[in-house]
This record gives structure tokens, C-alpha cells and sequence, in this order.
């Protein structure tokens, strides 16, 4: 089992952050419908989408609910489970390991702070960007302004510690800029935080 598992099962969980900060976790909502806030991501979806990190699959689903090619990668086999329930095509694997369609992407998603996966966001973003085809996007859920960037270790329910990472509305652009990314747009919908970056 992975470490979000609980949440994934459908427990109420938090994050628990090295530094002492407990941090709910929304599993409501990664078991819900996508919400109008979701439609942000969706909307920007115009071709065939690969969601990182995808959980119980709601993005994927909505995706292909809209007749968008879509793809989940989550590396709890639960999840996947759960995204095929639903309907949405999935794989268990990591994400930096070997995937389908690298570099013919018209989309990355990184949703739910999804951009902490390994704990380096610039990492993460280099290996979305390199998924991607030649004007495709990577888009993300960030942080509201106040966090900055932190990198730290986490762990969910008292399980092992992980290497995670935080980004919020403000740092997004130049932690972007380290990956050869360009912000294009960043919104603000009911609370939660959204970009679309692009090659720079």
C-alpha cells in the first residue's frame, strides 16, 4: 500500500509535514464528481491527456466522459483500481519510470498539489515537459500565495515518511522557469489555485 491508500479507501486522513503542520486531506472531494473548480483543468483539455498522480481517478473519468483521450499513472495500484471503476483508462507506475505516448501529450495534469510528487518540483515539471508534444501544456494545481516553495518530508496517518514538496500561486512561475516552462495563465476558483504552463 502506498501512502495515501487511507485516503484513497475513503478514510478521513492528513498530511502530517516534518515541521509539526497537519494538513487535511480532501478525500470528499478525490471521491466526488469533478467540481466546478476541477472545470478549470478540464476546460484547458483540448486533446489527449496523461494525469499524474491521478488517485481514485475523477479527472480521468470526467476527461473521457467528454470524449477526451485520457490516461491515468498513480503508483498505488488501489487507485488505479478505482480510476477503472469509474471508468478511466490506468496505470500503476512512477511516474519519472517508463510511460505510453512520452512526448505525443497534448497535456500533463498535476492536480490536488500533485506537483509535490518526489518532493523536486522542477524535477517533476522537467519530466511533464518531457511528456509533452511540441505546444502542449502542463497543468497544474499550485498552493494559495503564502507558502512559497518548501520541500519536506510527509507522511499520511502515521505511515512512512515520503519526500514531498509545496508550491504556491507566487513561486510557480519562476520554479517553472527552472524546468524550461512558461507560466500562461494562473486563476484562482472557489479557494483553489491553477496554472498552464507551456514551453518557454
Amino acid at each position: 500500500m502506498t501512502a495515501f491508500d487511507v485516503g484513497l479507501s475513503g478514510a478521513r486522513c492528513r498530511l502530517e509535514l516534518s515541521g509539526g503542520e497537519h494538513v487535511p486531506l480532501p478525500v470528499d472531494r478525490w471521491h466526488g464528481d469533478a467540481d466546478d473548480a476541477d472545470r478549470v483543468l478540464l476546460d484547458a483539455c483540448r486533446g489527449p491527456t496523461v494525469d499524474l498522480g491521478c488517485g481514485p481517478g475523477r479527472l480521468v473519468a470526467a476527461l473521457v466522459r467528454r470524449g477526451v483521450v485520457a490516461l491515468g499513472v498513480d503508483n498505488s495500484p488501489l487507485a488505479v483500481a478505482l480510476t477503472r471503476t469509474r471508468g478511466g483508462p490506468a496505470l500503476h507506475r512512477d511516474v519519472f519510470g517508463r510511460l505510453p505516448g512520452a512526448g505525443r501529450w497534448a497535456h500533463v495534469l498535476l492536480a490536488d498539489g500533485n506537483i509535490g510528487i518526489g518532493g523536486d518540483p522542477v524535477a517533476l515539471l522537467r519530466r511533464a515537459r518531457a511528456l509533452l508534444r511540441r505546444r502542449g501544456s502542463v497543468l497544474v494545481e499550485v498552493e494559495p500565495p503564502g507558502c512559497g516553495v518548501r520541500r519536506e518530508r510527509a507522511r499520511v496517518s502515521g505511515g512512512a515518511w515520503f519526500d514531498w514538496a509545496r508550491v504556491d500561486a507566487r513561486a510557480v512561475t519562476p520554479t517553472a522557469a527552472r524546468a524550461g516552462l512558461a507560466l500562461r495563465w494562473l486563476v484562482e476558483r472557489d479557494g483553489r489555485w491553477f496554472a498552464e504552463l507551456v514551453r518557454s
